[in-house]
């Protein structure tokens, strides 16, 4: 393990998807799944959130985008608050939406705008 890029992956996945959801994630991590933890943490969020070539606002969006092309809705919802973490706003939001609809189908946009009303209205954006 890279120690310098999982303590910066550390810091980059607290910032986006919240300290307490994080540290819970890593704490309750066992030898069947802590190896997946810590490589996650490395490669995903320390070599790839680490790269400052592109802002975590814009990443955000792009992995909005993505995760909802792969239909994996239980992450799209964490990558959400984690948008709105990185200060995404409410109108790109939509407009990440319209451009799932229309790439990805209508009906994954309707699934998106469905799941983003109770993140938006916990926030406060709705």
């Amino acid at each position: 393990m890279n120690k310098e890029l999982f303590d910066l992956g550390f810091e980059k996945r607290k910032a986006t998807l919240g300290a307490e959801y994080v540290e819970a994630n890593l704490a309750k991590a066992d030898g069947f799944n802590r190896p997946f933890q810590e490589a996650m943490t490395e490669w995903c969020w320390g070599f790839g959130w680490g790269d400052d070539a592109i802002d975590a606002k814009t990443r955000s969006l792009m992995n909005l985008t993505m995760i909802a092309a792969l239909g994996k809705m239980e992450e799209w919802e964490l990558h959400l608050s984690g948008a709105i973490n990185n200060g995404v706003s409410l109108e790109e939001i939509r407009a990440a939406i319209h451009a799932i609809a229309i790439y990805c189908g209508v009906p994954q946009g309707v699934e998106c705008f469905r799941l983003a009303r109770p993140i938006l209205v916990e926030k406060g954006l709705l």
